[in-house]
């Protein structure tokens, strides 16, 4: 198991000693808390940013006793949320670069989620099994100072009471299932059973992920050269300061591309964190050492945006950038397919498109898929045969545990863009009535300061009668609609003229969702919010606070009388997360809300429901590591009976 440190509100504790915990942990002491690592004091208030976390926890201590928990704004110093205990892991040794956060989701990292439980929750001991929280309770032993303890219940009534020393066996319980889990009894057998059982079956899982592995290093790629001056020019051309996290990934995707196995690397991060700056950096690579980039997207509006991006971004350069959508007519495809064959397009953007018969590459060195999980079953497919011929990189802003338990096994390389552009600020979230008067001040407030808005209504049927709505309600807007069974020219001439900042107010359906990047929209209006999922409310309230100009997001709901119980579920937790970097949180709380069955499998889901999401996942990381070590161990061996072998044979001759 890990090794941590582990506090909780009311504990008993001198502010020297958590110093003293902290130092003897690898964190650095500072005057002021910047980054993953660190600690700083302040009179009573202590300070510390968690190598596991997103952001900073303060410790407000009263004397010798820890008063409250909460993290923090880095940028603003306000409050984000409280917690009842905080689980801290060592600090690394810097790694090179000068970057020492450790890659989220690595092997040795438990799933932060401890810090969330509250009373009445399940929790999942790793010796006795499944039981209900109760909160924590002062006890005395041998005539010593109270302890804090945390009180679990199991079946029939049974109390465990869980030292401090202890915390690092309880996790809170996810499963991604609406149903509760079975309590166990305390003392009997019938964990270890259940343990027993699925580390049997995880064995089986374990050797796929490892052949999966080590059929993909013993594929012979291409290995890209080292950077170019060119390479060094047009990342200095980036507009924006640059993130540590993003460093870091373009280091870590370019070291990839110059190994001579090919790159299959998932680039993780919350909506508007700079992903596709690092996809640029890798395509401008490939093109540089005379090789084609395929940028495959989920929607035609979409790869609208990647195209002029990617156009504007390397204008200064001899890049070649091709788009294939329905925007293009029938001409103008089989146009930019010839080039693509003949080799005179050198990055070509598009939807599923690009995988249809008709489309090949000169020479294809590198695949960029944005959201791949968006992708129907026939695109996958089609794309497993493209992974084969070139180096891959994966974008997503949702990580699902899918990609996240196969990471934690080491089974595909990751990359995690966990720190905000700088000056960033969180988007304010309202939730609202159909109110004329809340809508038209909004929109009226964002125009007043040069600012565009997006109003999504999701019903074609009725959406011109609320573009007029909103005409009435602010005369002098400049309104235009948008939808997806739109003709593609008229749509395209709508977006242009959207991003050019020649509409103020974009009435129009869900074609914003994904990825769309206009940082002088900073409003957004959602109508009927309720009938949307988490994580796309997520990904919509990513569209506006691009920059560092305060955003509003006005989700337009019913009384909560005539909500499902679901709909308010994801409308409090949406509500809940408006921290910076609140994707991972979001997708964990959508997978609960709406189980998670289709995308882990029937039979993994059955596995993660009987022991619990992190249990899982630990279990599946040994069955890894110790086939690993077989594998080597019978390796060795067979090398030292082959070395031996040949001592006999020229010891004969």
């Amino acid at each position: 198991m890990f090794k941590s440190l582990q506090y909780f509100v009311s504990q008993t504790i001198a502010l020297e000693s958590l110093v003293r915990d902290l130092a003897g942990f690898g964190y650095v002491r500072v005057k002021s808390v910047a980054a993953s690592g660190e600690f700083a004091v302040r009179g009573s208030i202590l300070d510390v940013f968690p190598v596991n976390f997103d952001a900073p926890v303060r410790m407000d201590m009263d004397d010798e006793h820890i008063r409250c928990i909460y993290t923090y704004n880095l940028l603003t110093g306000k409050n984000i949320w409280e917690h009842k205990a905080l689980i801290l892991l060592p600090a690394r040794p810097p790694r090179a670069g000068g970057d020492d956060r450790p890659a989220a989701f690595t092997a040795d990292i438990p799933l932060n989620h401890f810090v969330d439980i509250e009373r009445g929750d399940y929790v999942v001991h790793h010796i006795h099994g499944i039981g209900r929280f109760l909160g924590v309770k002062d006890l005395e032993a041998g005539g010593a100072a109270p302890l804090a303890h945390f009180v679990i219940e199991y079946e029939g009534g049974d109390k465990l009471y869980v030292p401090r020393h202890d915390l690092h066996l309880v996790q809170k319980y996810i499963s991604f299932t609406k149903k509760p889990p079975r309590l166990f009894k305390l003392g009997s057998r019938e964990w270890d059973k259940v343990k027993r059982q699925i580390e049997k079956r995880l064995q089986h899982l374990a050797a796929g992920l490892l052949h999966v592995q080590a059929v993909r290093e013993s594929l012979k790629g291409f290995a890209f050269p080292p950077d170019t001056s060119w390479q060094t020019e047009f990342e200095k051309k980036f507009p924006f300061t640059e993130t540590p996290d993003q460093a870091k990934a373009s280091a870590e995707v370019k070291a990839d591309m110059e190994a001579l196995q090919p790159m299959d690397r998932l680039l993780c991060g919350d909506v508007g964190y700079g992903k596709t700056e690092v996809a640029m950096r890798a395509a401008f690579k490939a093109v540089a050492a005379g090789k084609q980039v395929a940028v495959l997207v989920p929607t035609t509006v979409l790869a609208e945006q990647h195209y002029f991006n990617f156009s504007r971004r390397m204008q200064d350069f001899p890049v070649r950038v091709g788009m294939l959508s329905r925007f293009r007519t029938k001409a103008e495809q089989a146009a930019i397919v010839a080039g693509t064959r003949e080799g005179n397009v050198d990055i070509l953007i598009g939807t599923h498109r690009l995988l249809s018969g008709d489309v090949g590459f000169k020479d294809l060195g590198l695949i960029i898929i944005d959201e791949e999980q968006r992708f129907g079953v026939s695109a996958k497919e089609r794309l497993k045969h493209m992974k084969l011929l070139a180096d891959v990189l994966t974008l997503t802003a949702t990580p699902i545990p899918r990609t996240l338990y196969m990471a934690m096994a080491g089974a595909r390389d990751m990359s995690v863009i966990s720190t905000p552009p700088q000056n960033r600020v969180p988007v304010s979230t309202h939730m609202i009535p159909f109110d004329e008067d809340i809508i038209g001040a909004a929109i009226d407030q964002e125009l007043r300061r040069g600012g565009q808005v997006f109003f999504l209504h999701n019903h074609v049927e009725d959406i011109d009668p609320i573009a007029a709505v909103i005409r009435r309600l602010v005369p002098r807007v400049r309104l235009a609609v948008g939808h997806g069974q739109m003709p593609g020219r008229a749509l395209e001439e709508i977006m242009l003229k959207f991003l050019k900042g020649e509409i103020d107010c974009l009435v129009c359906t869900t074609i914003i969702e994904s990825g769309i990047d206009i940082p002088n929209a900073n409003t957004l209006i959602v109508n009927r919010a309720d009938r949307f999922g988490l994580a796309d409310l997520h990904q919509l309230r990513g569209r506006v606070g691009r920059m560092d100009v305060k955003a509003y997001a006005y989700f337009i709901v019913p009384e909560k009388g005539l909500l499902s119980g679901v709909a308010r579920q994801r409308l409090e937790a949406l509500a809940k997360f408006t921290d910076l970097g609140a994707g991972f949180n979001i997708a964990f709380e959508d997978l609960q809300i709406r189980g998670a069955g289709n995308l882990l499998g029937q039979q993994q889901h059955g596995y993660i429901s009987s022991v619990g999401f992190d249990l899982y996942c630990r279990l599946l990381r040994e069955s890894v590591e110790n086939l690993r070590r077989e594998l080597k161990e019978k390796e060795l061996k067979n090398a030292d009976e082959i070395h031996l072998e040949r001592s006999g044979d020229t010891h004969r001759s």
